[in-house]
């Protein structure tokens, strides 16, 4: 239901455009790791996959899940809350495994937070967490960089600024590209791994920005 929500939603909002490395798309049982620049991101990742027939589980923050409605179709559709700094932090990577062992792509955020900053700017991705590596390394699964441009001009800033640009957008219908690129090969330390999963990350949202400005 979210995929079809975001795929018919955020065209309305953005106009979206989407380049990819391989013709096909991301392949079966993918980890997908993005930039995280807004709280639009997930929508415009999602409904960009839908062009190539891909319903991603998301690995999103826990207090989604708090909200009354989509808190109730995050858990229905099987995505993933990610618990930071508790006990139960490392459940979400075990359930990720198990959802990539039946064929499902998973999508996260390496830098697990959002930017502090207010303006609609675009930025290259902030320092990595170790998450993506470390699923890497428990699954084999084959993990594409993803990159998206222009997510914050749907929605970025604090929570006035966020609402205007939300109800504005259909009018203003600013560019959103997003760009899947080639699966990477990681080197077996995890900083080493978290280090190269950056820079490919960084790499296809240079590659975003560049489609997004023509």
């Amino acid at each position: 239901m979210l995929s079809r929500i975001a795929a018919a939603v955020v065209p309305v909002a953005g106009k979206l455009t989407v380049t990819s490395d391989n013709a096909a798309g991301p392949r079966a049982g993918s980890i997908l790791v993005a930039n995280h620049t807004s709280l639009a991101d997930p929508a415009v990742v999602i409904a960009a996959l839908r062009r190539y027939r891909i319903e991603p589980v998301v690995m999103a923050t826990a207090g989604l899940w708090r909200l009354p409605l989509l808190g109730a179709a995050l858990r229905r559709e099987g995505h993933i809350p990610v618990r930071r700094g508790t006990a139960r932090a490392a459940e979400c990577l075990d359930a990720a495994a198990a959802a990539l062992a039946t064929g499902r792509c998973v999508l996260l955020y390496g830098e697990g937070r959002l930017p502090e900053r207010a303006d609609s700017g675009e930025a290259a991705p902030g320092p990595f967490r170790s998450g993506p590596a470390r699923l890497a390394a428990m699954t084999g699964a084959p993990l594409v960089p993803v990159g998206q441009a222009g997510a914050r001009r749907l929605c970025s800033g604090g929570l006035a600024k966020q609402v205007a640009g939300a109800v504005t957008a259909p009018l203003r219908r600013p560019g959103l590209h997003v760009h899947f690129g080639a699966p990477v090969h990681l080197p077996g330390p995890l900083p080493e791994a978290t280090l190269r999963i950056q820079s490919a990350v960084n790499a296809a949202w240079r590659s975003a920005i560049r489609a997004q400005s023509r």
